[in-house]
């Protein structure tokens, strides 16, 4: 089953505990600038750590334009129209790694500690196993206790940190931290894809 053919059981709203009533759904083609937004407010510390320079247009303007939801599967948390959180996974199609999907999460301060983060890393971890995938993994930095923390409470293991391994954007080097989670995929869709 499909990323997207198995997004559709999950609910599309959320109440977080001090009753603030998001939106969830993937990402569009049309959401450049909503994501332009929300990756421009997340701290400068934040923005250190991602892969791809997030606050160039060019590059969320590619992402939209080539969405690919059987690949990758990015959910949002938006309040009043604005995005306030990101959740992606990812899955290779093909190779040696085809069975382990990959998280990442992010989420303005502001609405931070709300269980917003837990709660689309959760929905992605449904979808995960209702399209196959055996494992999940998330990356972190040494430094990120607290989102290692909330992945923990939802079964997510250490698997490895290696010491001083990673660079941020200003080429500081920090430890890489491997988090892992074996799923128990239910047969009915073990096997499809």
């Amino acid at each position: 089953m499909s990323f997207e053919l198995a997004l559709r059981a999950l609910p599309k709203s959320f109440a977080t505990g001090d009753g603030s009533k998001l939106q969830i759904r993937p990402l569009k083609s049309t959401d450049g600038t909503l994501l332009l937004t929300f990756f421009k407010a997340l701290p400068t510390g934040d923005l250190m750590f991602f892969k791809h320079r997030v606050t160039n247009p060019e590059v969320l303007k590619g992402w939209c334009e080539n969405l690919d939801l059987g690949k990758t599967l990015p959910l949002l948390a938006l309040e009043e129209g604005a995005i306030v959180a990101v959740a992606t996974l990812h899955q290779k199609l093909g190779g040696w790694k085809r069975h382990i999907g990959r998280i990442s999460v992010s989420v303005l301060p502001a609405h931070r500690k709300k269980g917003i983060a837990a709660k689309l890393v959760h929905d992605l971890v449904e979808v995960a196993q209702m399209s196959g995938l055996r494992r999940l993994e998330a990356e972190f930095i040494g430094t990120q206790e607290g989102a290692q923390k909330m992945f923990a409470m939802l079964g997510f293991v250490h698997l490895i940190r290696l010491e001083n391994y990673v660079q941020d954007m200003q080429t500081i080097t920090h430890d890489y931290v491997l988090m892992g989670l074996d799923m128990q995929t239910d047969e009915e869709y073990a096997g499809m894809g």
